[in-house]
Parts: structure tokens; sequence; C-alpha cells
């Protein structure tokens, strides 16, 4: 994380390459809306704004901007309302495809794909967005809410996702992130954190998802080595929602009461977080548990530290294979971490105020048949993340200041 000085030097910079012509493109609802939306983002230049008056835009089609520097600002999420349950297409609401871009102030419902996703798009800020399928938990509801990938430099601040069909609020193959101050709620996954380094998840209210904050590493990615990421202060509470995801996809194998899950990423620390009333597991440390022919990939957890955090009611329905002999053996709950047990000393750290169940899995690929459960104290010195990397860049900061 840059520090603030470099934060105001950043800001001075910023401003003065800034156009000195920059302007203002009005845009109300009505009618016609979906041309005049589309018509100010193309004629958009960089450091404009467009500026999206309150109402409900009734769209038929995906919009797109691939213009640097332009804010697109709505009077509020409550109040400015991109509305694409009459989208002809399946794609998203809105694609971004250019740098320094910042979206603020306004919602997305009902896309046939995704909400909101910027691809490529580096120092890219969303701030007070929406994203939400108003029908409930439907696997025919897009993928993703909020969707930055490819991307250095993402700031997600004060934003609401909702009804996701695999993650609220995801972010892949991207470093430097910071997703803080934002409700996940009712999806697959409330946060995912995917092939990227560098990630302060931090609090965030993450509520009613299957899975609440999944941090991932995958095969078969143009970016992988996945780690160096930071999740506290979030209140990680009654994720209890049955999994909607379509059948196939990686999430559809989160258990239902998942808070916290690790997937063979390198470096991950899980600190000061109140995670409570998540049925199967508080935090779970997973390997990936698929074949794979991708000779570069790690399938293992590494260096994952998990401390300081206030655990209750975690564990009462875990949906496990053995959960009756399980609850019964740990006195009606399972303990509020659980580990699959495969990996080297170093893997994982937890401190003494959360015991730990591991399954002893003999192996990446092994079924839960082959479980072996008993507690661990796993009191082994893990490489720490380096907290001084993590985060958006400060600058992207002054964008949201007003």
């Amino acid at each position: 994380m840059p520090s603030p000085s470099f934060a105001l030097a950043a800001g001075l910079v910023a401003l003065a390459a800034s156009p000195a012509h920059a302007g203002t493109i009005a845009v109300t609802a009505g009618p016609d809306a979906q041309q005049k939306l589309q018509e100010a983002l193309i004629l958009a230049k960089p450091g404009d704004i467009v500026q999206l008056a309150a109402g409900r835009y009734v769209l038929t089609d995906g919009l797109s901007l691939d213009v640097n520097g332009v804010t697109v600002r709505g009077a509020g999420m409550d109040a400015t309302v991109l509305d694409f349950s009459g989208q002809q297409g399946a794609g998203e609401g809105l694609l971004v495809t250019s740098d320094d871009v910042t979206l603020r102030d306004f919602a997305v419902l009902d896309a046939h794909g995704d909400g909101i996703k910027s691809k490529g798009a580096d120092r890219i800020v969303y701030f007070r967005v929406r994203a939400a399928w108003t029908g409930g938990p439907k696997e025919t509801n897009g993928a993703y809410g909020i969707y930055p990938v490819e991307s250095t430099g993402v700031l997600i601040d004060g934003c609401q996702v909702e009804g996701a069909s695999d993650a609220g609020i995801y972010v892949g193959q991207s470093k430097d992130i910071t997703v803080r101050y934002s409700l996940a709620q009712g999806n697959v996954a409330g946060v995912e954190i995917e092939n990227s380094r560098n990630a302060l998840v931090a609090y965030n209210l993450v509520t009613r998802n299957t899975g609440g904050i999944l941090v991932f590493d995958l095969p078969n990615l143009p970016v992988m080595g996945g780690g160096n990421t930071v999740l506290t202060g979030n209140l990680v509470v009654g994720n209890d929602t049955p999994n909607f995801a379509p059948k196939g996809n990686i999430v559809a194998a989160v258990r239902r009461g998942t808070g916290v899950m690790v997937m063979a990423n390198d470096g991950v620390r899980v600190t000061k977080n109140v995670i409570r009333d998540n049925p199967t597991s508080g935090v779970m440390v997973v390997s990936y548990p698929r074949p794979f022919t991708d000779k570069n990939y790690n399938p293992t957890p590494r260096n994952v530290m998990v401390d300081a955090n206030a655990f209750a009611g975690n564990g009462l329905d875990p949906q496990l294979p053995g959960a009756t002999e399980l609850k019964a053996a740990f006195g009606g709950a399972v303990p509020p971490v659980i580990w699959d047990g495969i990996g080297p000393a170093g893997t994982l750290m937890v401190d003494s105020s959360a015991p730990g169940l591991s399954l002893n899995l003999p192996g990446q690929g092994a079924g839960p048949e082959a479980a072996r459960p008993a507690l661990f104290t796993a009191a082994t010195q893990v490489k720490r993340v380096d907290e001084k990397s993590i985060g958006a860049p400060a600058a992207l900061d002054v964008r949201i200041a007003g």
C-alpha cells in the first residue's frame, strides 16, 4: 500500500494530467434512455463525467465504455437504477474495457449476464454501486454482480450485491485490490478473490450467501499464483443459503454454511473478523479437489494464518459426510476451523483460540470417504503476508473524496 505522501503526490499528478476542458454529459431516464446513455459513453472524452439523473432507465441491451478516465455517476444506488430486466442479449449490463474509470452511485438490476464487468481496466473504482437480481436465488441469474478481471489497481467501496449465481463481488486474475465497506448477501459466494495477489478484504458485511468469502487459485488460467491476501474486520455471519450455482461450476461444490474458504492459495491471513452462525464451518482451508493437467499449478494451500477472530455458532449443521457422528464426537458442533489435512509443514497456522478439525485426507483429489477426522493444533510458523504491499493504490481514494 503506497504511503499517504505518495497518495497526495499521485493525486496532484492526476489533476495536472486531467484534460483542461473536461465536461459533464447529462443523461436522463425516458423512452430513449438506451440510445442516450450508450451515446454518452461513446462520446465521452478522458476526464468527462457521464451524469445520470435520478430515475429508472429501462434498457434493452448491454452498455459498454472503452474511453479512459471517465466517471459514470448517478444520484445514488437507490435513486439511479439501470433496469436490464428487458435485456434482449445475454451479456453483461455494463462492460468497461478502459483504464482510470470511476463507477459510482447507481444500480444495475436483473442483467441477463454479469451485472458490471470490467476487463483489463487498470485503476478502476466501484463506489456505492449496487448490482442485484430481484427475483431471489436462481441458477439463471447472472454469474457475477461486480466483476473486475485482469486488472492492476481495483477499489470496491461501499457497494451492495445480491442474487449472483456465482459470486456477488468477484475479483479475478488481478493485483493490488481493496474490497471494503460493502454488503454481499444472498449470492452463492459473497466475495471471491480468485487467482489474484495483494488483496485486502476489509470491513464488509457478508451474510445469507452459500459461502461468505472465498480465496481461490485455479489451474489453466492466464494468471495464476494467487495469494498475499488479508481478510480483516469483516462480519461473516449466517451464510446459510442453499447453493444455486449452475452444475459443474467450481462454486457449485461450496457447502451451504461456509464462512470463509481458502483453496490452493499461498499467503492468506484471516484475522480480526467476526465469523459466526455459519452452519458448516467458520473457516475451511482446502486443496483443489479436481484432476488437473496444468504442470505449473500447485493445488495445495500454503502459508495460511487464522488468528484473532471471534467465532461463535459455527458448525451446528455441517454439510459434510458423517455430520451426525462428527457433531456427536465434538460436543454438538464441529470445530470452527476445518482443514482437509493436505499440505506440507507450514500449510496452516491457527491460534489457540480456534480449535481445528483435520479431515486427514491422504492426498489431493481424495474423496470425503477417505477422511479420518481428528482435532489438530497448527502452531507451526508460516511465512507472513507482506501487508505493506496489499490493497489498491492509495491514489484511487482521491476519486471518491468528494
